[in-house]
């Protein structure tokens, strides 16, 4: 967070994007506790889930967990927190209304005007504030747009992404093999790989 900023330097971008995939694995884990697959221990698991969702976005764990299992009781219907019938732009925005609240907002803010006290203001943009506002898009769109957009001939009215482990890692820790999630939501992401196929009409062709 002190590294000198020079936009002519290619590890700047770098730094940026290895700091969104941290990120949103930060909230993986936080989904992770939100379906007990963190530690086997229940107060150790939510206290995890406490701590992953404060620090992504400020995020009261309560409130997320109840959102969340609100998307797999009502999967792709108009009691889906998750679920929007529109275009990209549009869903995204109505996903981020429905998760972002003002006291998030003012939290961030204050934590912002603290943190420049030791770090210099270019660096929390590009490095916290950018990189998060990235992972959004990376967790909307591989976690929920391309996996519940349009319709569906299976039980989880989802879809999942072609087996590449490789690129499912890095696009959203396995969050692409999303019918697999849907189909058993105790499996932490990282045995989702492991997941036996969706059947057809759960996977991309």
């Amino acid at each position: 967070m002190q590294w000198q900023v020079n936009f002519a330097n290619p590890f700047l971008y770098l730094f940026i994007l290895v700091q969104m995939h941290l990120y949103t694995g930060l909230f993986i884990t936080a989904h992770d506790a939100m379906h007990g697959t963190v530690a086997p221990n229940p107060k150790l698991n939510n206290l995890v889930g406490y701590i992953c969702t404060f620090l992504y976005a400020s995020f009261w764990y309560p409130q997320l967990y109840t959102k969340h299992h609100k998307h797999h009781s009502h999967v792709h219907t108009h009691e889906d927190p998750d679920y929007h019938n529109g275009n990209f732009f549009a869903w995204y925005v109505q996903f981020i209304r429905n998760y972002l609240s003002i006291w998030q907002i003012v939290v961030m803010a204050i934590l912002f005007n603290v943190f420049k006290m030791w770090v210099p203001q270019p660096n929390l943009i590009l490095f916290w504030v950018v990189p998060s506002l990235l992972s959004t898009l990376q967790l909307f769109y591989f976690g929920t747009y391309l996996p519940h957009k349009g319709e569906h001939d299976n039980k989880h009215q989802s879809r999942s992404l072609q087996r590449n482990h490789f690129l499912a890692f890095f696009s959203c820790y396995f969050f692409g093999y999303h019918y697999e999630h849907h189909d058993a939501p105790w499996l932490p992401w990282w045995k989702l790989w492991q997941a036996p196929r969706p059947p057809e009409g759960g996977a991309f062709d």
